[in-house]
């Protein structure tokens, strides 16, 4: 049986890579395919254990290590050029174009769903914004392409036999998006790496790439009228304007090693999540360390994190709903039992997500046989 994995890009060691080293894990045989690889040596050899990665004509395009991202529209064009018929099975990891890889009714193909394409839905008007491309004629360009990589996504759901989403509410955006159902599998989350601190220092800390869509900076807005102590972790194009809007009472710690910011994840009070994921791994790895999590009650983390028992919803991204989230978390610090925690992060472990997507494609493909 001949495997083949499809990402959208290599460029980090994020989220949608751990999957990809799970599916390696699982199936070392599998050839892989990328628009693009641009994988340090130590990140291949994590993600791939060692793995060369096929690519599309994209890589060798001016200045695409920095600006990828640029490229977009020619992105479909891009994957339906690989030539994959000589698999027997076909497992896309997407959050961009990767499902629209070309195949026949004689493979069998799963997509592990991170998300429907962002830019062409419902985060098109902040990547316009974002990028600078929301006005003019720029602007008048942008959604014009945006508009037909929408049409290619809707034109190319059904080369998907199977669709497996990474959260609930992944799974009712594919729905909605593509009128398709799909099986709820949870990302991996390495857990093993994220000890116990059941003695927590006096601070609370976000942490995450400083970008818009995360909501540091309403985080940094929040704490500035608490004078509690705020650590934050993390860089990113938001920096200067995060800066600006912190008090005395808020550390802005830039980017720091993985090592950095395990340990503050062990000693903060809480950890403040305001952005509205998938999934979202880093509340699941602050909540292996024992500690509780405020977030935001959409997305990804309503799913993961419980409230009242593992953390702290709060309902809207504003500044009140924050700071009542902070106020309940004070009036019941002590209600929160770090080992219960801990424990409900474990449900999220890597060698869960390897068990349940090998059983499941398994599965599938001995469906699949039986009907060719």
């Amino acid at each position: 049986m001949k495997r083949a994995v499809v990402h959208d890009w290599f460029t980090v060691n994020a989220g949608a890579e751990k999957c990809i080293a799970s599916f390696i894990n699982n199936w070392n045989d599998a050839d892989v395919f990328s628009l693009i690889d641009f994988l340090s040596d130590q990140d291949r050899d994590e993600i791939l254990n060692g793995k060369r990665v096929t690519t599309s004509f994209i890589q060798k395009l001016p200045y695409v290590k920095s600006r990828y991202r640029s490229y977009l529209p020619l992105f479909p064009l891009a994957i339906e050029k690989f030539d994959l018929s000589n698999y027997d099975i076909i497992l896309s990891s997407s959050h961009c174009v990767a499902k629209g890889i070309i195949n026949t009714n004689k493979q069998l193909h799963i997509c592990y769903m991170h998300t429907p394409v962002r830019y062409a839905w419902d985060l098109r008007n902040q990547y316009l914004e974002d990028s600078g491309l929301n006005k003019g004629f720029k602007g008048f360009l942008a959604r014009f392409f945006l508009n037909r990589i929408r049409n290619w996504d809707l034109k190319t759901k059904d080369r998907v036999d199977h669709y497996i989403a990474n959260s609930n509410y992944v799974a009712e955006r594919i729905k909605k998006i593509y009128g398709k159902s799909s099986k709820v599998i949870y990302p991996p989350v390495n857990v093993g790496n994220f000890k116990l601190q059941s003695e927590k220092d006096d601070f609370y800390l976000a942490a995450s790439r400083l970008v818009s869509y995360k909501k540091i900076d309403l985080i940094v807005e929040s704490f500035a009228m608490t004078g509690k102590k705020l650590i934050v972790i993390g860089d990113g194009p938001d920096m200067k304007k995060i800066k600006s809007k912190a008090s005395s009472n808020i550390i802005i710690m830039g980017y720091q090693e993985d090592k950095i910011l395990i340990d503050h994840m062990r000693r903060a009070k809480a950890f403040v999540f305001a952005a509205k994921e998938d999934f979202g791994i880093i509340p699941v790895e602050a909540q292996a360390c024992g500690t509780p999590v405020i977030c935001l009650s959409e997305g990804g983390t309503k799913e993961t994190v419980l409230d009242g028992i593992t953390g702290v919803h709060f309902h809207n991204q504003n500044k009140k709903d924050i700071l009542e989230a902070i106020d309940n978390f004070e009036k019941k610090i002590n209600d929160f039992n770090p080992f219960e925690i801990r424990k409900h992060a474990l449900k999220f472990r890597t060698e869960r997500f390897e068990k349940e997507i090998k059983q499941y494609i398994e599965e599938k493909y001995k469906d699949f046989k039986k009907n060719l």
